[in-house]
């Protein structure tokens, strides 16, 4: 009887990484996959799984309006473990840092089934920034006998906090994913210069979101070929705060959040990208489009060091003046443009499948394959 590997995700970030996986996994022979998704955001995880044609085994369907997040991990770990009981996994895969991520591994834990960890290692060393993320990770590190981390930083990450096994450096599944969504995208021609602007995480709340409307406001004010495209979050707080300080600018677009097909459309036709995201943090370079991180901290700091993403922080100043500096220097913005992208080859997920293979017993030979950073498709 073949192994069962079980992937359990929730978010459609969770779900565009870990889709390269799934689909690599079910073309193992020697292998069985099954897809267990919490659906802690319904609709943008759906709409991931049509693009990529994944139909899950079992949908817990927990996500419920003003879910906090105690709740949202009781649920996860009542729901998930009868569903483990069951199915007896070889081992439970899950991805990056959400709650379903650190829920699902504890459950897996309780069941005494290894735990694949992807996207493993990253850090701000800020356990409250980003929160809950840099938490859900460090726990979900302890509870994992798999660890794939995207980038040698990220292997260094893990075996300073005493991780000594099971690490495979494979590059970031999140490239395999995009790479092969934009070679199906033609951009079309913008007539002027776009800034895509993402905004939406807990700790940009408030004040932090204001300043960087203010700074969008600012920076299509300043510069009359200037337009800014921004998807904004269904949360009310990022809403209300949007469209109190933009709405009434021509030359913002204010949009519903874009599926992801759409989304890396957009990207491809930005100019640059401002964001609080941590994905568009890799997407971006991979793209050749220089990235302003309006974050204090970053657990993705490879792309700083490369010089493709600037950490700008959350103050409208900082962030205009980053900004406008890429719209008036030729010479910068060619920097950013065309630096090395840290983060992935489009094979991750082949590395993933053979290290499971490993892990499993199916074959005798560790993997040596590892991801090397490569410049970014704008310098090649």
């Amino acid at each position: 009887m073949k192994p069962l590997v079980l992937c359990v995700f929730g978010t459609r970030p969770e779900a565009v990484k870990m889709a390269p996986v799934v689909k690599a996994l079910q073309q193992a022979p020697d292998l069985t996959v099954k897809v267990c998704v919490t659906a802690q955001h319904r609709q943008m995880l759906d709409q991931v799984l049509d693009l990529f044609g994944i139909v899950p085994e079992h949908d817990l369907d927990l996500m419920q309006p003003g879910q906090t997040l105690a709740e949202l991990t009781s649920r996860v770990l009542t729901q998930l473990t009868p569903v483990l009981q069951a199915e007896k996994p070889a081992l439970v895969l899950v991805h990056g840092d959400t709650s379903t991520t650190f829920s699902a591994s504890l459950a897996a834990f309780y069941q005494q089934i290894p735990v694949g960890h992807v996207e493993a290692g990253l850090r701000t060393d800020d356990m409250y920034n980003p929160f809950p993320e840099e938490m859900n990770r460090r726990l979900t590190t302890q509870l994992s006998s798999l660890h794939f981390a995207p980038t040698p930083m990220s292997v260094a990450n893990l075996k300073e906090d005493g991780v000594s096994e099971g690490i495979f450096l494979t590059g970031n599944t999140v490239i395999d994913a995009l790479l092969e969504t934009a070679a199906k995208i033609t951009p079309e021609p913008q007539g002027g210069r776009t800034i895509l602007v993402t905004a939406h995480r807990r700790e940009n709340w408030g004040e932090p979101l204001r300043d960087i409307c203010l700074a969008v406001r600012d920076l299509v004010e300043r510069n009359p070929d200037v337009r800014a495209v921004f998807p904004v979050h269904l949360n009310p707080l990022v809403q209300n705060t949007a469209r109190e300080i933009l709405g009434d600018l021509d030359r913002v677009s204010l949009i519903a959040p874009l599926d992801y097909a759409p989304f890396v459309k957009a990207m491809k036709e930005a100019t640059l990208i401002l964001t609080d995201s941590g994905g568009v943090q890799e997407e971006g370079p991979s793209l050749g489009k220089p990235v302003l991180v309006m974050r204090t901290t970053t657990e993705r700091p490879e792309a700083v060091s490369a010089g493709t993403v600037r950490l700008v922080g959350v103050k409208r100043e900082d962030i205009f003046r980053h900004a406008q500096e890429l719209l008036d220097d030729a010479e910068a913005y060619g920097r950013m443009a065309n630096a090395v992208n840290p983060y992935g080859d489009g094979q991750a997920a082949k590395r993933h499948v053979e290290a499971i293979r490993y892990f499993l017993g199916l074959r005798g030979d560790k993997p040596m394959d590892q991801f090397e950073p490569e410049p970014s498709p704008a310098s090649r």
